[in-house]
């Protein structure tokens, strides 16, 4: 009779026959299931090399299934190792990668919540408390406060949104590669599809990365009146697309954060007003600016605007030469989002002193000529008679002809 070759070593001699394999398995545990005593039986003597003689195991995975190959060893049946293999091991393996996962997500999730909370509660940058900034722009107010920790919260969700991808898609790919399964297709696919991606939706792209630095540099916040070139007005809210704003007309402008090259903001830290106060030739220039700082110094003295106005307002003096008159330039620096308020209320001031004071606010003037010919003389000759330039008077007028 031929005998099969065991897994502890392989029979020696003509008689093995190795068209039908069987598991590397010690060769006591298949010859006590056939009912073969090796002691007694001298011709089942192992040889040195029997191991490199052996045939791999075709019922358990090379790679992996340790498992497998125990029950396969202890019991000598194939189905009840491999269904060991697919019930307990593999599943237990997944459940374990699950875990993990579970817990370097947490440890990432702690470690942005610690950075974000220190950024939204933390000092100001060195850089700018050593600079020359006044000390009434480094106290955290309560409005400032509130938009740094948004800002703070905004980029932490980003954070832990970006990393909680990035573990499950780990996981995923170790899992389907511990079902069995070959992972390298599925990487060089994904690889295909983000440089689809890239080349396609370039600005997409373009926007969420925009919108990125945005949020992450502070360039403008929820509340802000801001000027991206096409549209001017208060931003509604922020995205990492798209930045909605409404202007002073009540018009919603949808503005793409990659299509933003410039941005002004005229809310951030302070704003200033600016006032170009036009006066008539006539007026002594030394009077009319005196009276101008004391009405902007009144102002500031006021219980009701002096939190909006940040420091004592300033004449600049003579800003330009216009065809009806001189402009006076006068400044006040205010807090943010309140130096149109500030303008109106004096405009209304500087126009009931004027009016008080006498002082002339010029109007449109303009040169006019025009012709007395009280008699046309006839013609001579065929030829046309001609006016007298003498007769010939300038008009100056305001207000126009």
């Amino acid at each position: 009779m031929a005998v099969r070759a065991s897994s502890a070593g392989c029979l020696r001699g003509s008689q093995v026959n190795v068209t039908a394999p069987k598991p590397c398995v010690p060769s006591w545990v298949r010859q006590r299931n056939r009912g073969i005593d090796p002691i007694q039986d001298p011709g089942l003597s192992q040889q040195p090399n029997e191991k490199a003689k052996c045939v791999t195991d075709p019922v358990c995975p090379t790679d992996r299934g340790e498992l497998c190959r125990l029950v396969d060893q202890m019991t000598g049946n194939a189905w009840l190792a491999r269904a060991s293999d697919w019930l307990i091991a593999r599943p237990l393996s997944i459940l374990v990668l699950v875990v993990i996962g579970v817990l370097v997500r947490w440890l990432l999730h702690r470690a942005i919540n610690k950075v974000t909370s220190r950024a939204a509660e933390g000092p100001l940058p060195a850089v700018i408390s050593r600079g020359r900034v006044p000390q009434m722009f480094l106290e955290h107010s309560a409005a400032a406060a509130e938009r740094r920790q948004q800002r703070a919260a905004t980029m932490g969700g980003l954070l832990k949104s970006i990393s909680t991808g990035v573990v499950a898609a780990v996981v995923v790919f170790m899992v389907i590669a511990q079902l069995g399964y070959n992972i390298a297709p599925l990487i060089a696919s994904a690889g295909i599809l983000g440089v689809a991606l890239g080349f396609g939706a370039q600005s997409l792209v373009k926007d969420f990365l925009s919108g990125i630095f945005m949020i992450l540099e502070d360039q403008y916040g929820v509340g802000d009146v801001i000027d991206v070139g096409n549209a001017t007005g208060t931003v509604e809210a922020v995205g990492l697309r798209v930045t909605r704003l409404r202007d002073v007309n009540g018009t919603v402008w949808y503005v793409r954060n990659g299509e933003i090259l410039a941005v002004g903001n005229m809310s951030q830290n302070w704003a200033r007003t600016v006032l170009d106060i036009p006066v008539a030739f006539s007026e002594n220039l030394g009077r009319v600016s005196e009276i101008l700082r004391d009405v902007a110094h009144q102002m500031w003295e006021d219980a009701e605007y002096r939190p909006d106005i940040l420091e004592e307002p300033e004449v600049w003096g003579v800003e330009r030469w216009d065809p009806d008159g001189v402009v006076v330039r006068v400044v006040l620096k205010t807090a943010p989002l309140e130096q149109w308020s500030v303008a109106r209320e004096m405009r209304e001031r500087i126009k009931d002193r004027f009016d008080a004071e006498g002082i002339e606010i010029p109007l449109p003037q303009r040169m006019v000529w025009h012709r007395d010919v009280p008699n046309e003389p006839p013609e001579r000759d065929g030829q046309p008679a001609t006016a007298d330039p003498s007769t010939e008077s300038p008009t100056f007028r305001q207000g126009g002809a």
